[in-house]
């Protein structure tokens, strides 16, 4: 059994109700694949085999998640309202079966010797954001900024339309059009501070 130190002390952070959850999926992905290793990835306990993703788990404020990879090929069935196939767990009662669970990590096992790629989910893209009235009239009366507003991608244009039609005071709409008209005539996306760090 190949452990990590780091998720021991992930585990023994965790709130009393998640850290026996947490050790009891531990011990059986360990027992369905001694060969995986543990890891932290994406800041929670993951778990390795051959080098790739098997299955990770996670505690939150009132409840942990556990799910394994491949979980459209493995159709398993489960799928819950929380990150992972199990929906949110909140006792060592509400985990499945032990049986269940190591039948899942061995499917996912034996996707990983033969090469296969887990399928992503497709999500259906958002619509085209409503232009707030205030930057509809401001645009209009730049074509510069207009044009380069157009040309962004519409997550880009989306980001700018929430962020104006999000300001409560007419003052602080006028003034959010303002610096959006501003950095959009710069070529800027709203969150350009950030682009860099």
């Amino acid at each position: 059994m190949l452990t990590d130190p780091r998720v021991d002390a992930y585990i023994e952070k965790q709130a009393d109700f998640a850290r026996p959850i947490l050790a009891t999926l531990r011990a059986q992905v360990h027992a369905a694949c001694p060969e995986a290793e543990e890891a932290i990835k994406w800041s929670m306990p993951a778990f390795l085999y051959r080098g790739r993703p098997l299955a990770n788990m996670a505690a939150f404020k009132a409840h942990a998640t556990f799910g394994v990879w491949y979980r459209h090929e493995l159709a398993t069935g489960q799928e819950g309202e929380a990150m992972g196939q199990y929906g949110r767990i909140t006792s060592v009662d509400a985990l499945p079966p032990a049986e269940e669970l190591a039948k899942h990590v061995r499917a996912a096992m034996t996707l990983i010797e033969t090469g296969a790629t887990p399928k992503r989910e497709k999500k259906a893209p958002k619509p085209e954001a409503e232009v707030p009235p205030e930057l509809a009239e401001a645009l209009a009366d730049d074509d510069a900024a207009a044009a380069v507003f157009n040309g962004f991608p519409p997550g880009c244009r989306r980001e700018y339309c929430e962020w104006i039609a999000e300001a409560k005071r007419r003052e602080t709409k006028a003034k959010r059009v303002a610096e959006a008209v501003s950095w959009i005539r710069e070529g800027k996306r709203r969150n350009w501070k950030y682009e860099a760090c």
